[in-house]
């Protein structure tokens, strides 16, 4: 088994997602050397031929298409490999899928690579990383999704425009499963450290129960939206993708929301992968953040675990 190279990606999947996810990782500068492994081969060529003509404008880089063989020393191996969501079909539609994809790609990368960070990013995510966490037998702190990543970033997207201003200075997190029982965690939500509703206040505006229905809404259904207008979103969750790898390879020890398997015996929830703030750097989740929710996200987060639970028991 080689050492891992610390500088050294694999991208499994060379969809719409994995060749904007390599895009964006390329973009990044984190990485010397990227592999991608597609069904297709000849996409995964052309794909590498592509992003590769650009790299005189970008950091010096070795791009090829390869097998599971050539992923054996990567730090990291983003998966993004499944059939994609179609037009009025929820993520939970795409389990039985993508589950039997997950069969026969996990125990090929895990042939090759043991040491390594799977990320998944194939939806369902969550339920995913759980098969993925499963068919590895990694310790769960190396299998982890991208959970509610991009949900997170279009909340405080939506929050910044709706109080005019930087959404990197707005504080909140979605949390729970990434899909249509997701939780918007109001009552932690802040900016620059001033609860949320107060801060609307200063900025005019009064009407919150409306406001956090309509932007919540407006998160859950993002996905549908873009989806409807141009048949498949990729550019987020691409630039999710390179945050998570940054944290990873910087080791930054950033709090983002990804997807791991939950340990909750107070709440209950536990054995089921789902979204909640946690502390990601080299080694992967190094801890989970507990979040302050109110009674009812505590109940609405119970619900989306069950949902999250009962698809499980019908796939594993």
């Amino acid at each position: 088994m080689s050492k891992l190279n610390e500088r050294k990606v694999a991208v499994v999947g060379c969809g719409f997602v994995g060749s904007a996810s390599a895009f964006a990782l390329m973009e990044s500068g984190l990485f010397s050397e990227m592999v991608l492994i597609d069904v297709n081969k000849d996409k995964a060529e052309g794909e590498a031929l592509d992003i590769s003509h650009g790299l005189p404008f970008a950091k010096p880089m070795t791009i090829y298409a390869g097998d599971y063989k050539d992923a054996e020393d990567a730090a990291v191996v983003v998966v993004t490999a499944g059939a994609g969501q179609k037009p009025g079909e929820t993520r939970l539609d795409l389990v039985k899928k993508n589950v039997a994809i997950f069969n026969s790609i996990i125990p090929e990368i895990t042939k090759y690579n043991k040491e390594g960070i799977l990320l998944i990013v194939a939806n369902p995510v969550d339920i995913l990383t759980s098969v993925a966490a499963k068919l590895s037998g990694f310790p769960e702190n190396r299998v982890f999704g991208s959970g509610t990543v991009l949900d997170t970033a279009r909340f405080k997207y939506l929050l910044g425009e709706h109080l005019d201003v930087d959404s990197r200075s707005v504080h909140a997190f979605i949390i729970g499963e990434h899909g249509d029982s997701e939780i918007a965690a109001w009552s932690s939500a802040n900016v620059s450290g001033i609860p949320i509703n107060d801060f609307c206040e200063m900025r005019g505006h009064f009407e919150h129960e409306k406001s956090m229905k309509r932007i919540a809404d407006d998160v859950k259904n993002s996905a549908y939206e873009i989806i409807e207008k141009k048949g498949a979103t990729y550019y987020g969750i691409a630039m999710s993708v390179r945050r998570i790898c940054e944290a990873i390879i910087r080791d930054e020890k950033s709090i983002l929301p990804i997807s791991s398997i939950q340990h909750d015996t107070e709440s209950g929830i536990d054995g089921v992968a789902l979204s909640m703030p946690a502390i990601v750097g080299r080694n992967g989740v190094e801890g989970l953040v507990p979040i302050r929710l109110d009674d009812e996200e505590k109940v609405a987060l119970q619900a989306s675990a069950n949902t999250l639970k009962e698809v499980l028991s019908e796939v594993l």
